[in-house]
């Protein structure tokens, strides 16, 4: 236990959500701990970005404490309080070795935007898929109505409740195994968290391999908190991740989509990137994108990506928005240029088989990392301007600038020409007119000669003729 006098955490830095929950908490009699991510990153000096509770109230009782309070979770049992756009997690005290609440995001109320309908995929994770087994293997009987494992040891349910002491052992890193009390404002250490935080350390608690069969998805967790927080790996932690890396590939795609969205959408993507490479997560996320940068005539495919993935942490280091749209035609482009240059024999790109090909990649990648219709569909609208930017002659050519999907299209344009794969004039003719009055637009491509159509399109000022029956075609 160290207290309040040898550590640096105020109450000034917790949400007051967070303080009203567990001030309620202790004058009920209940024991209240902030937990988790919030105390490492309190003694980091970062501002967390949630609020996490612990106690020895049940589920139940906390919904009478609190009239704001909601249950969710089917695998993990959770309670939600709600303080307008703020919620706060409450949950008991657990005596098994399961995932901690960023595990747990497989909650109704909480499974994030993976947790979507167009995905088709069950955001409860009971729909497993991939190499794990669907038979479930029980503890003993007295157990068995509470906690249930697959065949190879991943943890598919698990409500069993018991002491802090326990609770400690069914957390993931000791950095983020700490417990802050709201009775005197120590933090409990039953791990030796406090050490590791102050070197910058990352250390399963307990064994290693078992940690990462009882849940894939810490090997993720792994590379994310060691890309956020500039930690290191401890050796021990670190040596299962490439032998085990298949495992991944029976995590629930939906669950996955979070995953992806946290490690590269989070202001340390590139980061998170390399590291997924090092340990050889990323072929299993994305098959067909690390097949594809594999070969020579698209191995430029990963430089692009890094620099994607660079702009985005630039942008989101200056607030700027980001979308998980951008981020999936970055990350697919490779697989969709392998697939149709399967398609098509020529040069000029089919924008039927182009369309084609963009489909078949995104429908073989759902069954890794489900993509919900919502970023599937502007995706690849975005991919199918690409061949649109080719033309510039003609009233017509400017129609793509009204695109909702133009300026995502746009900064692809950029990066491709960046990694010199489309011509840097034809981004700077593109960057240049967007600057223009409308008069001056209509004339810059008035006066450019006239340029072929792509394949698989109609000719400008021509329609395509009707077939009659029997392949006549109509005069």
């Amino acid at each position: 236990m160290i207290p309040r006098s040898e550590h640096s955490i105020s109450r000034a830095a917790i949400s007051p959500n967070a303080l009203k929950v567990l001030y309620r908490l202790k004058e009920a009699g209940y024991q209240g701990f902030l937990v988790g991510g919030a105390v490492r990153d309190l003694l980091l000096g970062l501002r967390p970005k949630d609020f996490d509770v612990a106690t020895n109230a049940l589920p139940e009782e906390v919904r009478r404490l609190f009239r704001n309070c909601r249950l969710i979770g089917r695998r993990f049992r959770l309670a939600h309080v709600f303080f307008g756009g703020e919620i706060i997690e409450v949950a008991t005290f657990r005596a098994a070795a399961a995932p901690e609440r960023e595990d747990a995001e497989d909650s109704d109320a909480d499974a994030g935007p993976g947790a979507d309908a167009d995905t088709g995929s069950d955001a409860d994770g009971g729909a497993d898929s991939g190499t794990y087994q669907s038979v479930a293997e029980f503890s003993p009987p007295s157990d068995s109505e509470h906690r249930a494992f697959d065949l190879r040891g991943r943890i598919l349910r698990d409500n069993i409740y018991g002491t802090i002491e326990e609770d400690v052992w069914r957390r993931d890193f000791a950095a983020n195994g700490l417990y802050y009390s709201i009775e005197d404002f120590s933090i409990w250490d039953f791990v030796d968290g406090v050490s590791d935080i102050k070197v910058r350390r990352l250390k399963l608690i307990g064994d290693p391999e078992t940690r990462y069969r009882e849940d894939p998805v810490r090997m993720l967790r792994a590379v994310r908190f060691a890309a956020k927080l500039d930690f290191s790996i401890e050796p021990n932690t670190e040596q299962p991740i490439k032998r085990l890396a298949y495992m991944l590939d029976g995590v629930p795609a939906a669950r996955l989509f979070d995953e992806v969205l946290k490690l590269f959408l989070s202001g340390f993507g590139l980061k998170a990137y390399r590291l997924l490479q090092q340990y050889g997560l990323f072929e299993h996320l994305f098959p067909q994108s690390a097949a594809a940068f594999a070969l020579p005539p698209y191995a430029y495919a990963a430089e692009m990506l890094e620099r994607g993935l660079a702009n985005t942490d630039e942008r989101i280091a200056a607030d700027k928005p980001v979308t998980p749209t951008f981020l999936f035609a970055v990350l697919l482009w490779s697989a969709v240029l392998r697939e149709l240059n399967e398609r098509q024999a020529g040069p000029t790109p089919d924008l039927a088989l182009l369309m084609q090909a963009c489909d078949t990649v995104l429908r073989t990648q759902q069954s890794r990392v489900a993509i919900p219709r919502r970023f599937a569909i502007p995706m690849r609208e975005l991919l199918m301007l690409q061949p649109r930017f080719n033309r510039r002659s003609g009233v017509k050519a400017l129609s793509i600038l009204q695109h909702p999907r133009f300026r995502a299209a746009y900064d692809f344009l950029l990066l491709r020409a960046q990694v010199g794969v489309a011509d840097p004039e034809l981004a700077k003719w593109w960057t240049d007119i967007q600057v223009l009055p409308q008069e001056e637009r209509v004339a810059l491509v008035q006066a450019r000669p006239a340029e072929p159509a792509a394949e698989g399109t109609a000719s400008p000022g021509r329609r395509r003729r009707r077939r009659r029956r029997g392949g006549a075609a109509r005069s």
